[in-house]
């Protein structure tokens, strides 16, 4: 009897979590080019071999997958001589090992505490453990200011009260992008938080790619009820997401993750 339809089924199953790998992946070391390499690095892994995915449910395995080779390159993260990447690999040398991969298993891409075990090859209490000590670790390693582009006012003061209370400082809230350039061109941030569809029909990601044009590295989190507009792979795309309807962990975990490496790569990469 052909295994043919079990294994389109496998294969249809595993497409649907594979922009989700790939957002995990380019969060987990800092880089597009680099985290989208291990992301194909990992379904390379499961073409030579279905035996991989056994014993897990199919995102788990795939997600196992990647952390195995990741964990055997060494667990590498964007390079850099000087300047803003060169302090992330400072801080990162000092991180407790896998505390930052868990805390982004758990609160961005929503895997129970056995799941994240079982990804990273340790037991639930330690993976919570490993999830308490990043929280820690990274909220306090950097402070800063926020700019936020956000077109709901509900929901702007919802993600201006979350980072405020994780002690940044917010520049200001910004509708459209007409604002948005505006806005941070009054006052640089070090980080942007963005939607992508803007209150007069204007984009988030145009805001973005205009600001960073004078801005330079900052730093960007698209946070989005439509992330597969992001997740397509036929453009560059953010190495930080996050989908709406969004969590207070969420935030706080992505918002860390962007201040703490100082650079992220946006749209434009």
């Amino acid at each position: 009897m052909s295994d043919a339809p079990q294994d389109q089924s496998v294969s249809a199953q595993l497409g649907t979590h594979i922009p989700y790998l790939r957002r995990f992946s380019r969060a987990m070391t800092g880089s597009q080019e680099s985290g989208d390499r291990f992301a194909a690095a990992t379904l390379e892994a499961i073409l030579t071999d279905r035996s991989v995915l056994d014993g897990h449910d199919s995102k788990t395995a795939l997600f196992k997958v990647l952390f195995g080779i990741w964990a055997s390159a060494g667990a590498p993260v964007e390079e850099s001589e000087d300047g803003a990447r060169a302090a992330a690999q400072r801080r990162l040398a000092s991180l407790t090992n896998n505390s930052r991969e868990a805390l982004l298993l758990h609160t961005i891409e929503g895997f129970s505490f056995s799941n994240i075990a079982a990804i990273i090859g340790t037991d639930q209490a330690e993976a919570e453990e490993l999830i308490a000590i990043a929280r820690r670790e990274m909220a306090d390693s950097t402070a800063g200011s926020v700019m936020i582009i956000e077109d709901e006012a509900i929901i702007a003061m919802d993600i201006e009260s979350i980072v405020g209370d994780m002690g940044h400082r917010i520049t200001g809230i910004a509708r459209t992008r007409a604002e948005a350039v505006d806005l941070g061109k009054a006052d640089p941030p070090d980080l942007i938080l963005a939607d992508i569809q803007l209150a007069d029909n204007s984009s988030g990601i145009d805001a973005v790619n205009d600001l960073l044009s004078d801005l330079g590295s900052t730093p960007v989190i698209f946070i989005t009820a439509f992330p597969e507009r992001l997740l397509s792979g036929d453009k560059p795309e953010p190495a930080f997401l996050i989908s709406k309807p969004y969590t207070v962990d969420q935030v706080v975990s992505a918002v860390s993750q962007a201040m703490f490496f100082s650079s992220t790569e946006t749209l434009n990469a």
